[in-house]
């Protein structure tokens, strides 16, 4: 059998966090790569010298090229221009869009059965991208969106609450930038509705803020999040290494669900060894459909945008 090989492309804050985090929890082998000589090697190595001391057995490999990442089980894109202060996530389409489609073209060619996990920005237009070239099918093109924001959304809840974040769960669907759609409804603490435990404010200050939660980040850091991104896209690739069918919020191509079609949109699916195993679609009511609605119609905009 063998250990599964999982490539990481972009060894920045992101794709290292990314690599250190999947070697951590020994998901697999790491591939780090990078265009830049030297920097995935290095990183590489520095992790592979952490390894006997957090007592993991999975190899990080740097490479500039494209070779070593032949036959990789699952593939994480982090690859793109972070934003700056003052950057929204769709000033990103043009400078990311080459990237991330040079990026797929190699990885496709040396991995044709792999999953793709696209964390680029803008995102739900670069898992256009990543789509249309890889050609792959839509269960195997996959966004890491929902999962960060959600996180965001369950530390704010826990933070409120003075709780455990263990007992909350959070629900974000929609695009992933400044009309995600949170949805407070099927959001919990150990499974009481938060309606019933926060006021409408509470809730509606919190659902702001996480909405902004990425731009929050740039603004006091100058540059773009990277830890709960990387868990986030860590998470997607232990569910689907595992074959865990576990149901969290990522954004899928959605082909007449939620009434949206041909568009990268967040919901919630079943993610397990085949990718993308089930979308699940949830009853809305009718501001909720259509705050998703306008989220897709933002989304489209961006592809429209593509060259």
């Amino acid at each position: 059998m063998g250990r599964k090989k999982i490539t990481v492309v972009g060894a920045g804050n992101v794709g290292a966090t990314v690599a250190e985090l999947a070697a951590l929890k020994e998901l697999g082998d790491v591939v780090l790569v990078d265009i830049v000589e030297g920097l995935p090697q290095g990183k590489a190595l520095d992790m592979n010298q952490m390894a006997p001391i957090e007592r993991y057995d999975a190899l990080v490999t740097g490479a500039n090229s494209y070779a070593e990442t032949a036959n990789s089980d699952v593939v994480v894109i982090t690859s793109g221009s972070p934003r700056k202060p003052g950057m929204s996530r769709d000033d990103l389409v043009d400078i990311n869009q080459k990237i991330v489609s040079s990026v797929t073209a190699e990885v496709a060619k040396y991995s044709p059965n792999a999953i793709l996990v696209i964390v680029a920005n803008p995102l739900d237009a670069m898992c256009t991208v990543a789509h249309r070239v890889s050609g792959f099918p839509r269960h195997r093109v996959i966004g890491m969106a929902g999962i960060l924001d959600s996180a965001r959304m369950r530390f704010f809840l826990a933070d409120a609450l003075k709780v455990s974040v263990e007992n909350i769960t959070a629900f974000v669907l929609g695009g992933h930038g400044d009309t995600m759609v949170p949805l407070p409804r099927y959001s919990t603490c150990a499974g009481i509705p938060i309606p019933e435990l926060l006021s409408a404010e509470k809730i509606e200050a919190i659902v702001d803020r996480t909405r902004n939660g990425g731009a929050e980040i740039v603004k006091i850091l100058g540059t773009s999040a990277w830890y709960a991104p990387a868990s986030a896209a860590v998470e997607m690739v232990e569910a689907i290494l595992k074959d865990k069918k576990k149901i969290v919020p990522c954004a899928a191509l959605l082909e007449g669900e939620y009434g949206i079609n041909g568009l990268f949109v967040g919901v919630p699916v079943k993610l397990g060894s085949e990718g993308i195993e089930q979308i699940i679609e949830i009853n809305l009511t009718a501001d909720e459909r259509a705050a998703l609605q306008k989220s897709a119609a933002a989304v489209q905009e961006l592809v429209n945008m593509l060259k």
